[in-house]
């Protein structure tokens, strides 16, 4: 993407007659999408791999790449930085604008309530897509939506609302209003907000259930610039790719040509080295680390031996136990899996009939979603790879280590009746905190060493 001319120019009118002129009229029509004109200067279009190269050699061309899909990546926080409530604020916090580009907002939300703010800075140009489900106020001072590929359908929602979650929680984290007594079902209990919670925001949602595209990333970051942010916050990324072929790097070069920061995040490709996915120069790189607290959640076996695990379990057992069975052990035979899927409880590997009503021992981490659906009771996972990090799933969970998930095993397969019960999760003290957490992608930069990455943790 090169600079935008100075002065007037229609920039569809050029980026048709240079699609006309290589490769024809008819079908320069059939394949133009859109085009970038308020911040930088380029198009989307549809082409085959000739007319790509034929558009390529052409002068004062830069780059030609294709529009790929990228993946998002995922209270208190600022206490623990030494950042808290009583931090001495200033009015010119109020005029800052922090430029959102997830997967969109979810406006009800109390971390984004408008009272005491005034009317939007004077230097803000943009708009919002407002309708009958989604509404601006002085807090979210805009909102657009961006969908270059296809047609919206469930669960994906059309309008900058939030159908993911991503969004509403990188936003809140970064300019969210503060929300007295937030909790999770009585965890983590606590005053929520973000980093500087009087700044206004702006909302770009350019993700969905299927991913980010290159094409509507551009297109955000094109507007976003133009609308007069001050920040731009992004947290999504895809497979190494060089700057010339990186939509993430090109946006944010071009908002530091305006005098805009582009804050990414580094990746969640760790803990390899070199994993970073975000690192031209001209941008900020943000690593995932600890904080003071972790949730642990305990699981008492039918002998009284206990394990602890991590995890966010709100649930409270409903029984005093459950019957306790091993993923490998009740393949869905019927629909042609064995125990090679089942003991990781893949999708549609679980036998509903043996596993109803039950607490699932599987091997590995998974997102639970085939054991809920094949009606489990709860279920235990085992592995050591991200211990370092609780997740939260749709039905009581725990996330044992490697050592004490084999132990659970021996048990299954040595009682006739083997029993369990998952407890709600309690907070404990992080000692060992802060450190960059496993799953967080990891420099140095894998072009240019010299240049550091990643600069800053959080």
């Amino acid at each position: 993407m090169g600079d935008r001319p100075k002065g007037e120019f229609s920039a569809t009118a050029q980026h048709m007659s240079m699609l006309q002129a290589t490769i024809g009229s008819k079908r320069a029509s059939e394949s133009w999408l859109y085009s970038y004109k308020r911040s930088f200067n380029g198009f989307v279009a549809k082409l085959t791999e000739e007319e790509k190269t034929k558009i390529a050699s052409l002068e004062g061309v830069v780059s030609v790449f294709p529009s790929t899909k990228k993946q998002v990546h995922t209270t208190r926080s600022w206490d623990f930085m030494g950042f808290p409530v009583t931090a001495e604020r200033t009015k010119t916090e109020s005029d800052v604008i922090v430029g959102m580009l997830d997967t969109g907002i979810w406006p009800e939300s109390p971390s984004f309530d408008d009272k005491d703010f005034g009317g939007p800075p004077s230097k803000w140009k943009g708009s919002c897509q407002s309708s009958s489900n989604f509404t601006c106020n002085n807090k979210i001072i805009g909102a657009r939506y961006y969908h270059s590929e296809g047609t919206i359908s469930p669960p994906d929602l059309p309008s900058p609302r939030d159908s993911e979650g991503h969004g509403s929680h990188t936003a809140s984290t970064a300019a969210g209003g503060l929300v007295y007594g937030a909790n999770l079902y009585g965890l983590g209990a606590g005053n929520a907000r973000g980093g500087v919670p009087s700044a206004r925001i702006a909302v770009y949602k350019i993700c969905w259930s299927d991913g980010c595209s290159d094409a509507d990333i551009l297109a955000a970051f094109d507007d976003a610039i133009a609308d007069g942010v001050d920040i731009i916050s992004i947290s999504v990324g895809g497979f190494f790719a060089f700057d010339f072929d990186d939509p993430i790097a090109i946006g944010a070069f071009h908002a530091m040509k305006n005098g805009v920061l582009t804050s990414n995040s580094a990746g969640n490709s760790g803990p390899d080295s070199a994993s970073i996915v975000n690192f031209s120069p001209w941008s900020l790189s943000v690593a995932a680390s600890t904080i003071d607290r972790k949730f642990l959640t305990s699981v008492q076996l039918g002998n009284n031996e206990s394990y602890v695990g991590v995890s966010v379990n709100t649930f409270v057992p409903e029984n005093e136990s459950y019957p306790l069975v091993y993923g490998g052990n009740v393949p869905n035979t019927a629909g042609g899996y064995d125990n090679t899927s089942s003991r990781y409880c893949e999708p549609d590997s679980l036998d509903p009939k043996l596993v109803a009503g039950t607490i699932v021992l599987c091997d590995g981490l998974s997102d639970a979603e085939p054991v809920t659906v094949a009606g489990a009771a709860g279920t235990i996972m085992h592995d050591d790879y991200f211990r370092d990090l609780a997740f939260s799933f749709p039905l009581p969970a725990s996330y044992l280590g490697y050592d004490d998930g084999n132990k659970v095993y021996d048990y299954i397969n040595g009682t006739s009746k083997p029993t369990a019960t998952i407890f709600k999760s309690v907070e404990a003290n992080d000692t060992s905190a802060p450190f960059v957490v496993s799953f967080s992608s990891r420099g140095p930069n894998p072009i240019t060493a010299d240049i550091l990455k990643v600069e800053l943790r959080l």
